[in-house]
């Protein structure tokens, strides 16, 4: 009797250890402001505007061993626009640029991950910004992950994005140079 047990928890282990390893949830760290969503936009071909998303939430799911099957969902408040001048934020909250009263919110939502080389990937995704949808694909890289110094695990990614404005509905003419802005976006995750 005790023999067929020890034999059915010995095929037991050998049929968990032969499962894969699931990804790990994580939720980015914006309370310790380890995470931003930062931008830049040519002002007239003469130079960059920088500017940041204050306010955001999300989380992500992640396997080392199997990145294509990881996972991303963020939620921006645009309302949190800031590019240190208050009268430009005013106005890029305004009806005719962001028009915040009425789309307070985007959100992006991955579709696919594909490894492209050692820890960087194409994260294709829905990205919903001035009430419109587009696919968008970030290039990724993750810059490493480990034990932190509190008792957690973290993980640490950094993407960037270009979007055309005009494909988000947002038709302000800025200038033939000002057609476009590049994202970039740093991510630190706690693993749930």
């Amino acid at each position: 009797m005790n023999f067929r047990i020890a034999a059915l928890a010995a095929s037991m282990t050998v049929s968990l250890l032969a499962l894969p390893a699931s990804a790990a949830d994580y939720v980015i760290d914006t309370k310790n402001a380890h995470a931003s969503i930062t931008f830049r936009i040519k002002h007239l071909g003469f130079s960059w505007l920088t500017g940041r998303f204050d306010k955001f939430s999300g989380n992500f799911s992640f396997d080392d061993k199997n990145p294509d099957a990881s996972k991303v969902k963020v939620e921006i408040d645009t309302t949190s626009i800031d590019t240190n001048h208050a009268e430009r934020d005013k106005h890029l909250r305004a009806a005719d640029l962001l028009d915040t009263d009425k789309f307070p919110t985007a959100t992006f939502e991955s579709t696919s991950v594909k490894a492209s080389g050692p820890d960087k990937a194409k994260i294709t995704g829905n990205l919903t910004l001035h009430g419109v949808t587009k696919e968008i694909t970030i290039d990724a890289e993750r810059l490493g992950g480990g034990k932190d110094p509190w008792g957690g695990y973290r993980d640490g990614f950094t993407g960037t994005t270009e979007l055309t404005l005009a494909d988000f509905g947002i038709n302000r003419d800025l200038g033939p140079a000002s057609k476009t802005v590049e994202l970039m976006l740093n991510v630190e995750g706690i693993r749930q």
